[in-house]
């Protein structure tokens, strides 16, 4: 079963960052965007693994994300 998380991506001064606000601890980092969202991928693929092994139940994705104009 597939399940879509939100997934936060920070550009750092050498590399990328990024993480999942309902996968805590959950984290990856890369050279690029894309590379780090490939990297991001599979942590969530394991950190999910993970979970199924100890036979914890995989949080629900539940954090959205909206851009919003502000005026300066």
């Amino acid at each position: 079963m597939s399940q879509r998380y939100l997934v936060i991506v920070e550009q750092g001064s050498n590399n990328y960052a990024a993480y999942s606000p309902d996968l805590p601890g959950c984290v990856a980092t890369g050279k690029t965007r894309e590379e780090t969202l490939e990297n991001m991928r599979t942590a969530m693929e394991m950190h999910l693994a993970g979970l199924a092994e100890d036979g914890a139940v995989a949080p629900e994705p539940s954090t959205t994300a909206e851009y919003v104009l502000v005026s300066s």
